[in-house]
Formats: structure tokens, C-alpha cells, sequence
């Protein structure tokens, strides 16, 4: 394949916790028009999605006492967990199709495998199974115009009690993957091939990937990503904006098929004196949107913003929505949902006290 391996200085990666790497993906991704292909290993660590909560998917008390990290990415999906024995892979590629992005990836990642005598398959949209259980899970982010990252897991070996008790998935996702636990859910590649060593893995991939083409970083990219990296440190961000919800929001929970978890959050305006000026003498009397919010474990490839805004002012109709979704390309931002199914979660919204 047609990628190139991107080197750093001699010490440059050690001890850097994962939210570098993350960083290094972008930097390459922004500055550069090669397509790349690197991977990387961390201490324990929760890597938990954009839009999701972390309460509902991490078990803080638990990783504070045991010293495990956790940081927010800037892709969507789900939550994992790593460590030494977890290999993290990135593809840096020149495409915007979210779907020939993942193909082309996840398929590679299965044939290298295959080479080594592994069973792999590419279940889904992103995740490679052997024997029907996840060894590798994918997210993706959009860089735009028209670049695109892959990044994801791969299971060398693994501690599954503390997998287990680091991650809280709801009972809701398991069952809709139908497994009980976190546990029977993946596999390791030591599993089915017991001798095989990380740095053995890794040079593998790389030749598989890469060949003999490499870039060396220089000390500007490394300043480079050290600030890309800062953000992601920053309690706000890790954290969240956990609402508190009011007398006037309503919330939804609820889980699409194919499309992931959502925690949908509307704000109502105050029709008496609405400070956005939406409620006129020819507004509807339905319950006007102040603003709303979408948290969950989709997977988002577009500007959410965009989605969000388009709400803000209008009357919680179907009708209304409708209207207001209709310009939108919903599936291209968040994949797999439609201005039906986001309109059936937004009126289902019920008052939270």
C-alpha cells in the first residue's frame, strides 16, 4: 500500500500519554499531503468518544485508584480501554467518503493479519472480529476539506477485569450487540497466535502499510504537536458540559439501531419574553426551541453545529422539524441517522422533573 511512516527523533514518543498521539495524527494530517500509516502504545488508559458522557461510560472512582488515564477524543464512537498490550493504530488518508475510508482501511488491517496466519474479518462499518468477537475497533474524524483520520485499537493481549471494571457500557448497547459483558465481547490476536510480540506486530503492519517509505519529524513538528496536544488536557474539555437540566428542558435516551446512543437535551424558550425573539404573534402555540444538544456514541463526520442551530428558534413540531431538517445532509454528519429518526428522538422528549 501507498503509505508512508512517519519517524520521530530518537525519545521524542516516550512516556507520552495518549492525547500526543492523537495530536501527531492531526498535525500530520493538517500540514502534510502524504497519506500515512503509524502506530503507537500507551499506559492504561479510557479513550471515550466525543459526544459522550463520560459517567455513562467511564468508571472514574475506579480509574482515579488505579491510575488509570482518561481523555476525550475529537472523534465519535464508543469507549476503550488500553495498555501495554494494546497496539493503537492510525491511517491518515486524502478522502472525505466515510464509508470507502473505513473499507480501505479495516480490509487492510484483516488481510495483514490474515498474513500472519489469523483469521480476521471486518464486521460492520468498523470493527475486525476473529471468530466473531472484536479484536480491533475504529473511529474516524473528518479534517476538512477532504482529509480523513482512522484510528482504533488492536488487542495484543489484555487484562480483562480490569477492561471490565474500567468501562460501564449500559445494559442497552450490550444487549443490542447481544453479549452479556464488556469481557465475552473481544478477543486478543495472542489468543490465536500465542508467540506473537508487540514489536513483531508492529513491524509487520508497518511493512504491510508503509514498505520502505518513511518521513522524519522534525523538532517544529514536535513543538507543533505539543500544541495541538495542550486541549485536550484542559478538565473542561476531559469533563464534558454535564447539564443541569431545568424545570424547562426536556430529555430523550434512546438507542437507534445502526446509529448508536443518544442523550438528546431541548431547552424551551420562555414564550413570555423570549430572548431569541422566536415566539411572535404567529408563532404556533407548541413549545418553542431555545437550543438543543446531542450526546452519545455516534459516529460523527460533519459539523454537529450545523445539525443544532437549524433547531434553535423553531416551534417542537414534527412539521417544524421537518422543514428545519430538510436542507441538511443529516447521514453525512452523523452516519446512519435521518431527519425521521432525529425528529422521532427530539419528540419524544419528556420533562425531566
Amino acid at each position: 500500500m501507498e503509505f508512508t511512516h512517519p519517524e520521530l527523533p530518537a525519545g521524542a514518543a516516550s512516556g507520552r500519554p495518549l492525547p500526543w498521539f492523537l495530536a501527531m495524527e492531526e498535525h500530520l494530517a493538517r500540514n502534510y499531503s502524504d497519506e500515512f500509516f503509524f502506530t503507537w502504545a500507551v499506559g492504561p488508559t479510557v479513550i471515550f468518544g466525543r459526544h459522550q458522557i463520560i459517567e455513562s461510560e467511564v468508571n472514574l472512582p475506579y480509574c482515579r485508584e488505579r491510575g488509570i488515564e482518561f481523555y476525550r477524543r475529537k472523534s465519535g464512537g464508543g469507549c476503550v480501554y488500553a495498555d501495554s498490550d494494546n497496539l493503537m493504530l492510525c491511517m491518515v488518508a486524502s478522502s472525505a467518503d466515510v464509508a470507502a475510508t473505513f473499507a480501505r482501511y479495516c480490509g487492510a488491517v484483516a488481510e495483514s493479519l490474515g498474513a500472519l496466519g489469523i483469521p480476521a474479518e471486518v464486521s460492520g462499518r468498523n470493527d475486525i472480529t476473529i471468530g466473531g468477537r472484536k479484536v480491533s475497533g475504529n473511529s474516524f474524524m473528518r479534517i476538512p476539506p477532504s482529509r480523513s483520520i482512522v484510528h482504533g485499537t488492536m488487542l495484543l493481549d489484555s487484562d480483562p477485569a480490569t477492561m471490565a471494571a474500567a468501562l460501564t457500557p449500559s445494559r442497552e448497547k450490550l444487549a443490542a450487540k447481544g453479549v452479556a459483558s464488556v469481557r465475552s465481547r473481544v478477543t486478543t490476536l495472542r489468543e490465536h497466535l500465542p508467540g506473537l510480540t508487540r514489536e513483531t506486530l508492529d513491524r509487520h503492519l508497518v511493512e504491510r502499510f508503509c514498505g520502505d517509505r518513511r518521513l522524519t519529524l522534525t523538532t517544529d513538528d514536535i513543538a507543533e504537536i505539543d500544541r495541538l496536544a495542550a486541549p485536550y488536557f484542559d478538565p473542561e474539555w476531559i469533563y464534558g458540559h454535564t447539564a443541569r437540566h431545568t424545570a424547562r428542558d426536556l430529555v430523550a435516551r434512546r438507542r437507534i439501531e445502526g446509529v448508536g446512543e443518544f442523550l438528546a437535551t431541548i431547552t424551551l424558550a420562555d414564550t413570555a419574553g423570549d430572548p431569541t425573539g422566536a415566539h411572535t404573534e404567529n408563532a404556533t402555540s407548541a413549545p418553542i426551541i431555545r437550543r438543543a444538544n446531542l450526546q452519545g456514541d455516534f459516529f460523527l463526520t460533519g459539523d454537529l453545529d450545523t445539525i443544532l442551530n437549524a433547531l434553535n428558534g423553531i416551534p417542537l413540531t414534527r412539521a417544524a422539524l421537518t422543514a428545519a431538517l430538510a436542507p441538511l445532509d443529516i447521514p453525512a454528519i452523523i452516519t446512519g441517522l435521518t431527519p425521521t429518526l432525529l425528529s422521532d428522538l427530539l419528540l419524544s422528549a419528556t420533562p425531566t422533573r
